[in-house]
């Protein structure tokens, strides 16, 4: 059986603790998936960015596996209270996780 011809690319960039999920839930839709580490954003905390190809037509479906799988928590940074004759460290709640998803056309694909 031959597959249909990949016509977007999605990268999606998730946290580290939610690759395997998201990897299984995409792996449901029978699409190409290639897994690449990454590090970044506001905390340089590691995460994965996705490399997704998709026929047309499955673009909802794979943001929909996506938004099942990446999810958004809060985690607390210890930042020292400016002014303070000891530098305390002060716990500020940030929201990290979830997903950024990018969808790009696909003119040519070759596989070989």
């Amino acid at each position: 059986m031959e597959q249909a011809p990949i016509r977007h690319l999605m990268m999606a960039i998730v946290q580290e603790q939610d690759v395997d999920l998201a990897g299984r839930a995409l792996a449901t839709l029978n699409v190409p998936v290639i897994h690449l580490a990454s590090s970044g954003g506001f905390l340089g905390r590691r995460n994965a960015t996705l490399l997704i190809g998709l026929p047309e037509g499955l673009e909802e479906q794979a943001m929909i596996a996506l938004r099942k799988s990446c999810r958004q928590r809060i985690e607390y940074l210890a930042i020292p209270l400016e002014g303070s004759p000891m530098p305390l460290p002060t716990p500020v709640p940030v929201t990290v996780g979830g997903a950024t998803v990018f969808t790009l056309p696909v003119e040519r694909y070759e596989e070989f």
